[in-house]
């Protein structure tokens, strides 16, 4: 009987840059029941261990602005800026009801038009 040929998951790497947003899993405190296992940061920078190759990155977790060391890519996930505005990006701004945009697209476009006055209707 032929052995089938084992098969390994490959997993996707990503790179991060400075700047990028991220969301990070403390993979001990998770298995542990912690809290505070997961956070979102912001990529300072890489780095290549110089005894075995890895890279690792050092976050920023934004929620407290605390510096997180040598964060193994792994579990950390890329937060796409398409995905942190898509709310606005959608947002059905024919409606008359306001109620049908999410709170962030609605303090968006405040924002904006507080901003620029010259782009409001006038008033009758």
């Amino acid at each position: 009987m032929a052995q089938r040929p084992r098969t390994q998951a490959v997993r996707p790497t990503t790179t991060y840059i400075r700047g990028d947003m991220v969301l990070f899993r403390d993979v001990e405190r998770f298995w542990l029941g912690q809290p505070g296992h997961t956070f979102v940061g912001r990529v300072e920078r890489s780095w290549t261990n110089v005894h075995n190759g890895k890279l690792f990155y050092d976050l920023v977790e934004l929620s407290g602005n605390r510096p997180v060391a040598g964060i193994d890519p792994a579990y950390m996930r890329p937060l796409p800026a398409t995905d942190a505005m898509h709310d606005i990006d959608t947002a059905p701004l024919s409606e008359t009801d306001t109620g049908a945009m999410t709170p962030a697209a609605v303090a968006w476009l405040r924002q904006h038009l507080a901003q620029d006055s010259s782009t409001l209707p006038a008033r009758p």
